[in-house]
């Protein structure tokens, strides 16, 4: 530490990081998210006509930042919102990345609640209430909030190893960038945050060894104005 350094526990920025970095991109504005449908494998429904220009717009940002150019691959999950989401921004990144999609970036996996309207299902099986039983599956069939944790934690840090030192583009869901950040504060694993992740906003962490740093969060390409 030089004499113009802060103790460790002051510092507030230092050299450029060293751990793994993944870049976590929640998609578009999907159909799902527009009609009020529980957005599994049968309710996603793609991207809207907004959640093609929200992901036009990063992508003509990435274009000119070219920020992403040391990027080493690129993961979506396996939903329609996510893969559409990434082939638009794809001419933003290195021109060698190809998608490799993973069920387990998806979002919290609905079960039998898929395709069904919010109140549909609560009227069908009443919405489990995690703040107080957060093992308690979504619906017949589908991840509780303790269990979508696990695969998240799980998937994220083997493409943390997978690509040490580099960095990786994902493109998912906001509850999966949600158990994320619970990754960097160390929360329980039943703890809710409440964030508002904006659709194809990104959010940045390092993995270096076993701490988890957040470098940005919620950093958002704005539309074009009309």
């Amino acid at each position: 530490m030089s004499a113009l350094s802060p103790p460790e526990g002051f510092r507030t920025r230092g050299d450029p990081p060293t751990g793994t970095r993944l870049v976590l991109i929640r998609h578009g504005e999907a159909y799902c998210n527009a009609r009020g449908v529980v957005g599994g494998p049968l309710g996603c429904g793609g991207l809207t006509e907004l959640g093609r220009a929200q992901a036009v717009a990063l992508c003509e940002r990435l274009t000119m930042s070219r920020e992403f150019d040391d990027a080493v691959a690129l993961y979506t999950s396996v939903l329609p919102r996510s893969i559409e989401t990434a082939n638009i921004i794809a001419p933003g990144l290195p021109r060698q990345l190809v998608a490799v999609q993973d069920c387990e970036l998806c979002e919290l996996h609905p079960g039998e609640a898929d395709g069904m309207t919010w109140a549909q299902m609560v009227e069908a099986f009443g919405g489990p209430d995690w703040d107080d039983s957060p093992d308690t599956p979504f619906a017949p069939g589908g991840e509780s909030w303790t269990g979508f944790y696990e695969r998240c934690r799980r998937a994220l840090s083997a493409i943390a190893a997978r690509h040490p030192g580099q960095r990786v583009i994902l493109v998912v869901h906001g509850g999966v960038i949600e158990q994320a950040m619970k990754l960097v504060e160390g929360a329980e694993p039943s703890r809710r945050l409440g964030l508002r992740t904006e659709n194809c906003s990104m959010t940045e962490i390092e993995f270096d060894g076993p701490r988890c740093r957040l470098l940005r969060y919620n950093d958002l390409a704005p539309l074009a104005a009309r």
